[in-house]
């Protein structure tokens, strides 16, 4: 998967790439003392050649790209520029605030949303996103301590927050609230609002494969994918809403939007994976996850319970569940999981997914999977054995069993 979000090529930068932006990725990486300030040479005084990409800047942004749940590629495209401006914010350094229409992004963020929660007045991820909730946490706290309740972290807030830091951390509150929401909304499905999100679209066709009834497109397969899911989750009582129209490939920010709007409990996002060399294969699931060590803890579980049911549904090679910063993870205020179907450039991952078996395979899986999460692990049954069958009988019967506790 490219640096998201995808750029032109004359927005990365790579290996052999020279000029000023290589020298601002360089200061960047010194910066967060993940490579050492250049030494003069000994014999002619002059400085080392710093606007070249070379191999041990290569090695800096690798490592840097793992350090913050980004593509390892060694590629800086736009998500890696953005992520590394925003390791550059120390808080104190700038004045924050919840701004309409430019938000304010930042490791600093991410640490006055770490003291708020362990102050106790904030209880979502830490994305470093200025949103509402950090608004209104920021407010409550102010509030309870005598101060002026703008929801701006100044000068007066920063001090308040330095004297009152908790001595104890650990234990994640987002995942706390999180996990009880969950067990509160209770193990049925019907009611639960769904965002399905097929990537591509539009004039976006993606790789165009030979199937069983034709040529069929990278953005038609996905499309055929979540039509099928959605159609089984309808069905069984989900509110369900897809994120774009067929016609249409909206950026992620966008998508993460009109997830927000919906007010959705899950987002379900389907893509497929694409290499230059056919070797690489297999399904793989991402969360949000940062190198802060907060994680979106239903996300992760979610995951993880997809993985397993897709690969024992459809034998698929199991490339496990990862932790990443995307936009469409870290911006979605629901739990959220990309689910990369497959390597529609390897041979036999493009032949497995272009028959409607297989995408009536990852349907059920990724269904039984929801049905998992909300069980709470409090069924036995072996993964890759539900059936849709079987859910829907799950579902009329713990629908039958409250209409008689409810009579």
């Amino acid at each position: 998967m490219p640096d998201q979000p995808r750029g032109d090529a004359e927005q990365l930068v790579r290996v052999g790439t020279r000029g000023v932006a290589v020298l601002r990725i360089r200061e960047a990486l010194i910066g967060l003392g993940l490579m050492n300030n250049p030494e003069v040479q000994p014999v002619t005084g002059q400085h080392l050649a710093l606007d070249i990409f070379d191999a041990e800047l290569d090695h800096a942004v690798r490592d840097f790209q793992q350090r913050r749940g980004l593509l390892v590629d060694g590629i800086v495209g736009p998500a890696t520029f953005r992520a590394l401006k925003e390791a550059s914010y120390r808080l104190g350094a700038r004045i924050l605030a919840h701004q309409f229409g430019s938000p304010m992004y930042g490791d600093d963020v991410g640490t006055l949303q770490s003291r708020l929660q362990d102050l106790g007045f904030y209880s979502g991820v830490l994305d470093g996103y200025f949103g509402l909730q950090t608004h209104n946490s920021l407010m409550s706290y102010q509030r309870e301590y005598g101060l002026s309740p703008d929801g701006v972290c100044g000068p007066e807030t920063l001090r308040s927050l330095y004297f009152l830091a908790s001595r104890v951390s650990g234990g994640s509150l987002h995942g706390i609230h999180s996990e009880e929401m969950v067990r509160r909304s209770g193990p049925q499905l019907s009611g639960k609002r769904i965002i399905i999100d097929p990537g591509r679209g539009g004039s976006d066709h993606g790789l165009i494969s030979q199937g069983p009834a034709g040529p069929i497109s990278e953005a038609d397969l996905l499309w055929d994918l979540a039509s099928r899911l959605e159609g089984r989750m309808t069905a069984i009582g989900m509110d369900t809403f897809l994120s774009r129209p067929s016609n249409r490939c909206p950026a992620d920010p966008q998508r993460a939007a009109f997830a927000n709007d919906i007010g959705a409990d899950l987002m379900i996002s389907l893509r497929c994976e694409t290499q230059a060399s056919p070797a690489p294969n297999g399904v793989a699931s991402f969360y949000f996850g940062n190198s802060r060590g907060s994680v979106s803890t239903i996300g992760q579980n979610l995951a993880d319970f997809i993985q397993r049911e897709v690969v024992a549904r459809t034998g698929l090679r199991d490339c496990r569940s990862h932790g990443r910063t995307w936009d469409l993870l870290r911006l979605t205020r629901m739990p959220t999981v990309q689910v990369d179907i497959g390597y529609i450039t390897n041979p036999r991952d493009r032949s497995l997914l272009v028959t409607p078996q297989t995408r009536d395979a990852i349907a059920e899986g990724i269904l039984a999977a929801v049905k998992r999460l909300y069980l709470l692990g409090k069924n036995d049954r072996p993964t890759g054995t539900f059936t849709f069958a079987e859910l829907l009988a799950h579902e009329m019967s713990v629908d039958q069993a409250g209409r008689i506790s409810g009579s």
